[in-house]
């Protein structure tokens, strides 16, 4: 048998291994956890989390396909037990996962009360005194939208702050959607004041060279009617916002080969486009009013016609392109005017100023179109749109 001496020193050497080795383990996890962040750090990245994915649900407002997300992500972020979002018409979205299900009309009624009074607005589910809903008004700019209910056992003071900031940011991202829809709406007005600008006098004369034609040159007016067919089909098209360099100089194509069925020899056109420039992306519509600008107010009126030149060349990150006549020419001063925003009752350059607010909106104020012309000295437009546009997206 070993001396007692023996045994307690071989304990006490096992107990000191052991010792170290949990020493190491935990300086080994402290540092792990260091890496990976505080719970602060933590807790700041999961609330960042939440906030940004649930600003991704909500681009389409509370009618959207996304609102159920929102609402699970909201209450995650709030740590209620159910949480609702309901509509200024009473239409509920609502997230319950882990907590007691809330009755509908009490939803709607503590929303309504909320909504109508501009205030937060505490009360208790049923006649009991638990679980209560905290309803928060949400606004979508200057127009109310709503309420934001969370639902708790308690309204303890740290939720109801919460809900408010919660429903404060809400209501900052229904104003962005709403901001979104009422962009997206001034964008199919704009596309059909363009296309209410298309002449009716163009289309008139394009018929009745069609119709001249059709006797003496039966091929060339089949032609002439695809071209037309062709232009109307594109100058009408329903959707998209965007295009491509190609799709646009295809459209003006068959526009200027429908106005040389009428003016023969005396409009010329030189295109010098460069082939890298052809797949940018520009907004729709924005140089065919330009070319039909130069032959209506540049050539039109002059008995020897004239020449019109597009050209599209790369600069940088920039594509420019310009359509130039050497007509008529304009006063600098109407048509600066007229950019202006001056011009408003100005209705013969009207698609000028169109295509100019466009541009601006879509690639900032430095964007807009540049015109250098004079009375008898032709007119020359020029722009230029970023060769990158990852955020817009151009259908054929």
């Amino acid at each position: 048998m070993a001396e007692p001496t023996v045994v307690a020193a071989l304990l006490g050497a096992l107990v000191g291994a052991a010792l170290a080795l949990l020493g190491v383990l935990l300086r080994s996890y402290a540092r792990g956890s260091r890496q990976l962040g505080t719970d602060a750090e933590h807790a700041r990245h999961r609330t960042l989390h939440l906030a940004a994915s649930a600003a991704g649900h909500l681009r389409d407002g509370l009618a959207g396909a996304g609102a159920p997300r929102a609402a699970r992500e909201l209450r995650a972020l709030l740590g209620c037990e159910a949480l609702a979002l309901v509509d200024h018409s009473g239409e509920i979205v609502q997230d319950a996962a882990g907590g007691r299900p809330a009755e509908q009309e009490a939803l709607r009624a503590v929303a309504r009360d909320a909504s109508e009074t501009g205030r937060t607005v505490i009360r208790a589910l049923g006649d009991g005194r638990s679980p209560q809903l905290v309803a928060v008004p949400l606004s979508a700019g200057t127009q109310a939208a709503g309420a934001l209910v969370a639902v708790a056992q308690e309204a303890r003071a740290p939720l109801v702050r919460a809900s408010g900031e919660v429903a404060a940011w809400v209501s900052a991202q229904l104003g962005l959607a709403e901001l979104e829809h009422s962009r997206a709406a001034l964008a199919e007005s704009e596309l059909r004041a363009l296309r209410a600008q298309i002449s009716p006098h163009f289309i008139y004369n394009a018929l009745n060279a069609i119709a001249s034609t059709i006797t003496r040159d039966p091929a060339a007016a089949r032609e002439l009617v695809l071209e037309f067919a062709d232009f109307t089909r594109y100058s009408f098209r329903r959707q998209g916002e965007y295009t491509t360099l190609a799709e646009e100089l295809r459209s003006i194509h068959a526009y200027l080969q429908l106005e040389r069925a009428r003016f023969g020899d005396r409009l010329q056109v030189t295109l010098r486009i460069a082939p890298e420039t052809l797949s940018t992306v520009i907004p729709f519509l924005s140089l065919q009013p330009l070319v039909e600008n130069a032959v209506r107010h540049g050539l039109e009126a002059q008995e020897r016609g004239g020449r019109i030149t597009v050209t599209a060349e790369e600069a940088g990150s920039l594509v420019r392109i310009a359509v130039e006549d050497d007509g008529a020419g304009s006063d600098p001063a109407v048509l600066e005017r007229v950019l202006a925003g001056a011009g408003e009752g100005d209705g013969e350059h009207v698609g000028l100023r169109n295509v100019d607010r466009r541009l601006r909106r879509s690639y900032g104020a430095r964007h807009g179109l540049v015109v250098d012309t004079g009375p008898g000295a032709g007119t020359l437009v020029r722009l230029e749109v970023p060769r990158s546009q990852p955020g817009h997206e151009a259908l054929a």
